[in-house]
């Protein structure tokens, strides 16, 4: 086995207090007073993005914004600029009203572990040790709040971009073309922003758990061996807008109690199955009139789980239950996908080094091993190279919520199994 890193706990443990500290800072950058909020191509991510590419370029590396408006730094090999990287990142934009380490917590983590890996060169510049590059990519749009399409700098970066997408429209009716004008980027070379997968050597990403496992089993990091597969849908109900005081129950068509008992049935066929989760986060209601029947109800539908097989079957047997609920109340339905990802599986030697990682770090037993119930960039990175996850304790499980945490103790760990996968990488013949 490869000899642990020789790092001073000293320097770990100020990297963590670093974390923390500038994960305050860029909280500080939103685009409402008292709360976090950062989207795509906005006057916040331009400025999130000159933080980060100042933080970069205090390591000695050498900083780009892509054509997507991602953030790069790269420290190179010595002697080999041409070398392939091993990419390492998360993203900085944010949900409404978020917390402060989803996303942000890795792109940090993954700037302090370049800061304990680098090595100095002769002429005071500094380079990495390691037979690939070191790159630090911070994301700029996994969330995918202000056009409704998650993940659209990980998909430029993974040779993804659909042309459809510049129709995209914001809150305001602005469309993603425009945006992207606006910010200072040419729509026109948006395919400079993808990889080729013969320069990558691979990708890792730490992120907080979004979920309460590890919090559950008393542990502080895991590997993550998948990326939960997920559809979703805008599901649409139609009865009769009839007056309220005027109308005897045998006559309703409902739509908002058909709505209504189609969210529970999801709950009760998901709650009934292995790693399936379903969500109705959305319900709206038509005419809206406090004395009308609603005539109709759209309600939206995110459905996740390890294996795309299992999802669609628990999507079929949804279909069926929705026919029998929607013909007992006399209504129509309808769904219109608007988004499907395949679950993406990290690469055995990536978990592999990850778990390497935390054994030289965690003084206790095997690692957990478990699945990623939330999207990452990482699934659109895969369609390029190969990925893997590290996951750090979230306590309670909180997410996309101001109450999101993470220790500074369980920081310091997190970069130190990252700075050990990475060297443990290394020593593989990748």
């Amino acid at each position: 086995m490869r000899a642990r890193l020789d790092l001073e706990p000293d320097a770990v443990a100020s990297a963590a207090r670093r974390v923390m500290s500038r994960c305050d800072e860029l909280a500080r950058v939103s685009a409402v007073s008292g709360a976090i909020e950062r989207v795509y191509l906005s006057p916040e991510h331009a400025r999130v993005n000159r933080l980060a590419a100042e933080w970069m370029r205090e390591l000695g590396m050498t900083t780009r914004q892509d054509a997507a408006g991602n953030q790069l730094g790269r420290l190179d090999v010595a002697g080999a600029p041409d070398a392939r990287a091993l990419v390492i990142g998360s993203h900085l934009d944010t949900v409404p009203d978020a917390g402060r380490y989803d996303g942000v917590a890795g792109v940090l983590i993954a700037l302090e572990v370049v800061r304990l890996l680098r090595r100095p060169t002769e002429d005071g510049g500094w380079c990495s040790p390691f037979p690939f590059a070191l790159e630090v990519i911070a994301f700029s749009d996994e969330e995918g709040t202000r056009f409704g399409k998650a993940l659209l700098g990980s998909s430029a970066v993974g040779g993804q971009w659909d042309d459809d997408w510049w129709a995209l429209e914001d809150a305001d009716g602005m469309t993603l073309r425009e945006a992207f004008r606006d910010f200072g980027l040419d729509p026109g070379r948006i395919g400079e922003a993808a990889r080729r997968p013969a320069d990558l050597v691979g990708y890792l990403e730490a992120h907080i758990e979004q979920g309460p496992e590890l919090d559950r089993r008393g542990e502080p990091l895991a590997v993550v061996s998948s990326i939960a597969s997920a559809r979703r849908f805008q599901l649409l109900v139609e009865g009769e807008a009839r007056h309220a005081g005027g109308t005897p129950y045998d006559m309703r068509r409902d739509a908002l109690l058909g709505a209504s008992e189609a969210a529970l049935a999801i709950e009760r066929i998901c709650r009934a199955e292995h790693h399936i989760v379903g969500t109705v986060g959305q319900l709206e209601a038509f005419p809206g009139a406090v004395n009308i029947i609603p005539g109709e109800a759209r309600l939206s539908l995110d459905l996740r789980g390890e294996f795309d097989g299992e999802r669609d079957r628990v999507w079929n047997a949804i279909s069926r239950e929705l026919d029998a609920v929607m013909g007992r109340r006399r209504l129509a339905w309808g769904a219109r996908e608007v988004h499907s990802a395949p679950a993406v599986f990290c690469a055995p030697l990536l978990q592999d080094v990850i778990r390497e990682g935390i054994v030289a770090t965690v003084d206790a037993g095997p690692p957990a091993t478990i699945f990623s119930r939330a999207g990452h960039d990482a699934m659109a990175i895969g369609a390029v190279t190969d990925v893997g996850m590290l996951f750090l304790r979230n306590p309670d499980g909180i997410s996309h919520h101001p109450d999101e945490a993470v220790s500074s103790e369980d920081v310091r760990l997190g970069i130190r199994a990252l700075a050990e996968s990475v060297a443990h990488l290394a020593a593989e013949p990748v």
